[in-house]
């Protein structure tokens, strides 16, 4: 079972290709962000201390584990509460006295250190020291070039600082770092101390991988340019393809062969210009071959006026040419001029039929109508024609109903119609025939049948019975010109009306001609 593609318009096609083109680089720009965010995470990566201190590894001794959470240069000892180290992420970090690690920030208090010089006039050097805790108070003091407590404090009753523990304090070791402790006990209950040392990142080399990164948003270039060579080609095959069928089938079309687009998109407007082109297609094929069968009734069109007009000319001729020449008896000349008569008159009558048919299929040809009760109508034809028929040896029948039946017609063709119709039977059926003539209405319509019993008319004959130069004998031995029918059609026509020959003629009869006209 064939699957019917699902159909859809060129706006719905671009709008969708966009979209998707549209969600791909949102897509690959969130990609590329991402990888840009992973190198700036690199780049900034801090240590999440809080996590460390959570992770129940550290209580248990298991401390090479929690390297996972340091950051780039960041690091972490621990220690006894003395300062004995007892495992240590970095060489740098090692033993610290116990001055030394009561200069360390307590991490869990919040409080902070500054440390500083300052210029004690011509004399030496001068420190300064202030504690910032988390509630916004500050303890102070100053230390001499030797490290002298000169005043103040830090609530440790130290009167004496070492190189180190001033380092410790001023945030210079370990270099680049600070450092912070925090008490714990493990899970023996024995207690340790955890020296976190956080690295202060170098500037110029964290500019450097910041600039650095952004090269990484290189990446979106190719994958757009990816990106928008597929959508185009997407497109490019959606409307390509019926294009180049559409050339195809123009070309074989100029060349004189027949190509069909056909169903060969599921894009809406483009499947109906393919379906618009067959069409046309189908039109002019239909119209060289209505062409071809004009040409060929044309040339025998040509061939039967030639030998209608042929044949009486070259009667008269002969006669003519024999009475000129003195070769007819005195006594025969009276038959000869009455047979030139004879034939004068057939071609005046071929030619007044030719003129006829001419002027009615005439665009600038038009009815002279008027309000006419068809019955009424056929009544006084029939009595004026009745005479005609009987003299001819005919019998006529006739079924006309009381009720009247009012059309628009126009007396003087209507009347030529009926004389078609009936000088066709009279024509070529032998004597004895009945003719009969009915009308009836039908809704809307006017129903009226000409028929007679006669022969017929051949089957071969019936198709283009109302065409010009149709007569009822191959031989064109039978009289007429072939064009009453042929005007009668037309005539039918402008009055609105169909006349055709039926193919099943009601029983006894051989031909049945019937007429529609509508009613007024």
């Amino acid at each position: 079972m064939k699957l019917k593609r699902r159909e859809r318009g060129l706006s719905a096609l671009l709008g969708k290709s966009f979209l998707l083109f549209a969600l791909t680089l949102a897509v690959a720009a969130g990609g590329v962000y991402w990888l840009w965010s992973s190198c700036i995470d690199r780049i900034y990566s801090i240590t999440d201390w809080e996590q460390l201190l959570a992770d129940s590894r550290l209580k248990q001794g298991n401390y090479n584990a929690l390297r996972a959470y340091l950051g780039n240069e960041d690091g972490f000892a621990v220690l006894t509460p003395d300062g004995e180290s007892i495992w240590s992420s970095e060489e740098a970090l090692g033993s610290l006295t116990q001055g030394e690690l009561s200069c360390v920030s307590d991490y869990s208090s919040g409080s902070y250190v500054e440390a500083y010089p300052i210029q004690g006039g011509d004399g030496p050097a001068r420190y300064r020291v202030t504690r910032y805790t988390e509630d916004g108070g500050s303890e102070e003091m100053e230390l001499d070039s030797s490290l002298r407590v000169v005043s103040g404090g830090l609530g440790d009753g130290r009167e004496q600082y070492t190189r180190r523990e001033y380092a410790i304090l001023a945030g210079m070791w370990p270099a680049r770092a600070s450092l912070s402790q925090f008490s714990f006990k493990n899970t023996d209950g024995e207690a340790r101390v955890l020296l976190m040392s956080t690295a202060f990142p170098d500037e110029q080399t964290t500019y450097q991988a910041y600039q650095a990164s952004w090269r990484v948003w290189l990446l979106l270039l190719p994958v757009s340019v990816l990106a928008g060579a597929f959508f185009a080609g997407r497109i490019r095959r959606a409307i390509r393809l019926p294009l180049d069928r559409l050339h195809d089938a123009m070309l074989a079309q100029v060349e004189g062969r027949s190509v069909r687009v056909g169903n060969c998109t599921d894009v809406r407007e483009l499947r109906r210009i393919g379906e618009t082109f067959d069409m046309l297609s189908d039109r002019l094929a239909e119209s060289e071959r209505e062409r071809e069968r004009l040409d060929r009734d044309r040339q025998r069109m040509i061939a039967d006026i030639s030998h209608d007009i042929k044949t009486p000319v070259t009667v008269i001729a002969g006669y003519a040419d024999a009475l000129a020449a003195g070769k007819i008896p005195p006594e025969d000349q009276p038959r000869c001029l009455e047979a030139i008569r004879s034939r004068t008159q057939a071609l005046t009558g071929l030619v007044n039929a030719f003129h006829e048919y001419a002027k009615v299929e005439h665009p600038a040809f038009v009815l002279h109508t008027e309000r006419t009760d068809l019955c009424e109508f056929l009544r006084v034809y029939l009595a004026g024609k009745y005479g005609e028929i009987d003299l001819a040896g005919f019998t006529l029948e006739v079924s006309i109903p009381e009720t009247p039946l009012f059309c628009a017609l126009d007396p003087f063709q209507f009347t030529r119609v009926l004389d078609n119709l009936l000088s066709n039977s009279l024509r070529h059926n032998r004597l004895g025939t009945l003719l009969a003539v009915s009308l009836r209405g039908g809704g809307k319509t006017a129903v009226l049948t000409v028929a007679d019993n006669g022969s017929g008319i051949p089957p071969k004959q019936m198709q283009t019975i109302f065409e010009p130069f149709v007569v009822g004998s191959d031989a064109r031995s039978s009289g007429g010109s072939g064009l009453g029918l042929s005007i009668t059609r037309r005539i039918v026509a402008l009055h609105g009306g169909t006349i055709a020959l039926s193919a099943h003629p009601a029983l006894g009869c051989g031909t049945e001609f019937v007429l529609t006209l509508p009613l007024l």
